[in-house]
């Protein structure tokens, strides 16, 4: 997509705030550029004031200038929304949606001559370290979402996958953030159970948790291979894993994504 973008979100939720603190403060956007329709007043004011966009109750006046938007409403809005854009918007917008479920088969029935691109992020993009999937139809060609990229980018990493497997990674990386919340917890039980402080043992089991992660990105390493190495014979991380693998600790996490990634297909089937 050309320079000069207009970046249109259907939805003033968590999801576009943190999209919208990664393209200003990341990707340089300028806040003219992003523009806001949320159906409570006091939410489009708080947007405004944070991130100098603007942002307004309907989105009558910006969609038809708008090269991106953005449908960042609950699912059960969606329908709504949809009905409501769907005679305004530019015929070469790219249409993005981030509703959970939210079928590209569905998008196509109302945008169906536009790109379309269905994103799976998760909640830590509220902190910059987000991993959003998304799926492309038909019409969205590499240029067309060049710039969707980036806004997703600017909020963590990305990764382009067939729709056929965003219900694997709604159990994984969708579904994942809760599943680290419980570890890092777990783990902290553990510490204070040792004799540590509830703040000492939580902040060393997420920032171990944090390093752990990072090793895997940066090093490009397998994670097995990474445990051996600080895995000593008969030691105290050896006598440790033995324990996690006799209380199923990884048949626990695989059946978890497996478990959310069927409840996501359920869940559209049902739309």
């Amino acid at each position: 997509m050309a320079e000069g973008n207009v970046t249109g979100f259907i939805g003033g939720g968590r999801i576009t705030a943190a999209m919208i603190a990664g393209m200003v403060e990341k990707m340089g956007a300028s806040p003219a550029s992003i523009y806001v329709s949320d159906h409570k007043a006091e939410r489009c004011r708080e947007l405004a004031e944070r991130y100098q966009v603007r942002a307004m109750v309907g989105a009558e006046a910006f969609l038809a200038k708008a090269n991106v938007v953005i449908l960042a409403v609950k699912p059960a809005a969606a329908p709504a929304a949809i009905a409501e854009i769907k005679a305004s918007v530019r015929k070469d917008a790219v249409i993005v949606s981030v509703v959970a479920g939210l079928r590209l088969a569905t998008l196509e029935e109302a945008f169906g001559e536009n790109p379309l691109v269905r994103v799976m992020p998760n909640t830590p993009l509220a902190v910059g370290a987000g991993m959003s999937a998304y799926a492309l139809n038909d019409r969205a060609k590499k240029a067309d979402v060049s710039f969707v990229v980036k806004i997703l980018a600017s909020g963590g990493r990305t990764a382009e996958v067939k729709e056929e497997l965003l219900d694997a990674v709604t159990g994984l990386s969708g579904s994942g953030p809760a599943y680290g919340f419980l570890m890092i917890e777990a783990l902290a039980d553990g510490g204070v159970a040792a004799g540590l402080s509830r703040q000492t043992a939580t902040l060393l089991a997420a920032q171990t948790l944090l390093g752990a992660a990072q090793m895997v990105l940066l090093t490009g390493r397998h994670p097995a291979v990474l445990r051996d190495e600080v895995t000593s014979p008969a030691g105290t991380t050896s006598a440790g894993l033995r324990m996690m693998e006799t209380g199923g600790v990884r048949g626990a996490l695989m059946e978890a994504v497996l478990a959310a990634a069927k409840r996501s297909a359920e869940l559209g089937a049902e739309k």
